[in-house]
């Protein structure tokens, strides 16, 4: 018998992984735009910054669930280390050498940890030491949320039982309790870089639904992988 905690949320309120994506593309764009290209000064400066806190919660996510799901998972680091490859030259255009790497090296490491950590389980603290050894090297290497970003891909993934069930029936939502868990124990890595941002990615992550949306095959694949990279370069070409 399923004892978890039932929650009703309307049809129109669930978020597909879709529409994740898609969320956290937009927000990282608005984040980005303001920061590159508006000055702290400007009115929208601020209200753009808080909305831009949604992107990498949801991304860190998104990878936790791609993982779990990925029949290929080797494939699935490769495309990531591949897109922080292709992002380091607009990244270093826009950053300057400051030592620091981007987000999809981040993200990378993130799926490094998740593969540690899925072979190690049975040897208890020794894969969470070696998890620890892959968000100290975040860390060392400089990369966009650090130690932190690797830690929230693990914690979201840990909490999700290795399963999560797309929520069943149409009219209304069994939201399962370790979902509740995934965002307590997050929420403290999210806060770090702003308390309404960190909400703002609470509640989207809350709507999620469990399936997987409109965003299907091979093409739209890639294509949401490209939107990094590409909207470095596009942001470059308009200083």
């Amino acid at each position: 018998m399923n004892t978890s905690p039932t929650i009703s949320i309307p049809l129109s309120m669930r978020l597909s992984g879709s529409a994740l994506k898609i969320i956290a593309v937009i927000s990282m764009l608005a984040d980005h735009c303001a920061y590159f290209l508006l000055s702290p000064e400007h009115p929208l400066y601020g209200m753009l910054r808080c909305f831009g806190r949604i992107a990498f919660p949801v991304f860190a996510f998104l990878v936790s669930e791609g993982f779990a799901h990925s029949r290929n998972r080797m494939r699935y680091f490769l495309v990531l280390l591949l897109a922080g490859i292709v992002s380091e030259l607009p990244w270093r255009l826009l950053n300057g050498a400051d030592g620091s790497h981007n987000v999809m090296f981040t993200l990378s490491l993130g799926v490094l940890a998740l593969a540690v950590f899925d072979r190690l389980c049975e040897h208890g603290p020794l894969s969470f030491i070696v998890v620890i050894g892959v968000a100290v090297l975040a860390w060392w290497l400089g990369t966009d949320y650090d130690w932190r970003g690797v830690l929230m891909i693990v914690s979201f993934y840990i909490l999700r039982h290795h399963t999560i069930r797309p929520w069943l029936g149409r009219s209304s939502v069994h939201f399962p309790s370790q979902a509740i868990l995934q965002i307590i124990f997050t929420f403290p890595l999210m806060a770090h870089y702003g308390i309404a941002g960190a909400i703002l990615a609470s509640a989207v992550l809350f709507l999620y639904d469990g399936t997987r949306g409109c965003i299907r095959g091979t093409a739209a694949k890639y294509a949401f992988y490209t939107a990094y990279p590409a909207h470095l370069m596009l942001i470059v070409a308009a200083l």
